[in-house]
C-alpha cells in the first residue's frame, strides 16, 4: 500500500508495510481516510535527525488524536534514512496516535528500547526523498513552547492512498 503525502515542498510517495507492521498502518491510514494530514505541517524538523508531523496547523494548533495504539517497535523494520515511524511521548511505549517521522538519516538507536520500547516503524519513502532532504535544512525557530519548528511553515497539503 502506497500513500501520496503532496506538501508544499513537493510530493513524497510512502509504501507503507502492513504485513510487518499492520497496527501502525491501519491508524495511520485511518487519519489519512479521515483526511485529518490535511492542512497540517512538519512542526519539527531536525537535520541529520528527523522531520516530524501530523498533528500541528501552521498556527501551531495541536489536533487530537484519536486513541493511542500498541508499539509495534519488535517488527524487524529499522529507523534508517527515508523510513516512517510512529512519534510517541517519552516513557510511554504504546502513547503514538497521530504523529508521525520520517528519518532524514539512519537512527538506528531508535530501534533499541530506552524506555521499555524503541519507535516503530511502518514504511519508507520510496518518492521524495529531495523533498524530505529540502524540508530538512529548512530554518528552524521556537515557536509556541516548542523548539525545531520551521521560520516558515512546510504544510502537509493532503496524503492520499496511490493508486
Amino acid at each position: 500500500m502506497r500513500v501520496t503525502m503532496t506538501t508544499s515542498k513537493g510530493d513524497i510517495v510512502i509504501e507503507l508495510d502492513e504485513d510487518k507492521a499492520p497496527i501502525s498502518t491501519a491508524n495511520f491510514l485511518s487519519y489519512v481516510d479521515n483526511g485529518d494530514y490535511d492542512g497540517t505541517i512538519f512542526h519539527r524538523v531536525i537535520d541529520g535527525f528527523m522531520i516530524q508531523g501530523g498533528a500541528f496547523e501552521p498556527d501551531m494548533k495541536q489536533r487530537k488524536g484519536r486513541e493511542p495504539i500498541k508499539n509495534e517497535w519488535k517488527n524487524g523494520l529499522s529507523n534508517t534514512r527515508g523510513t516512517i515511524a510512529m512519534a510517541r511521548l517519552g516513557n510511554q511505549p504504546d502513547s503514538a496516535s497521530n504523529q508521525f517521522f520520517i528519518n532524514v538519516a539512519d537512527n538506528d538507536f531508535l530501534d533499541q528500547p530506552r524506555d521499555g520500547a524503541g519507535y516503530a516503524v511502518f514504511g519508507r519513502v520510496v518518492e521524495g526523498m529531495d523533498v524530505i532532504d529540502a524540508i530538512k535544512g529548512v530554518k528552524t525557530t521556537d515557536r509556541a513552547g516548542h523548539s525545531d519548528v520551521p521560520d516558515e511553515p512546510v504544510v502537509i497539503q493532503s496524503v492520499k492512498r496511490a493508486e
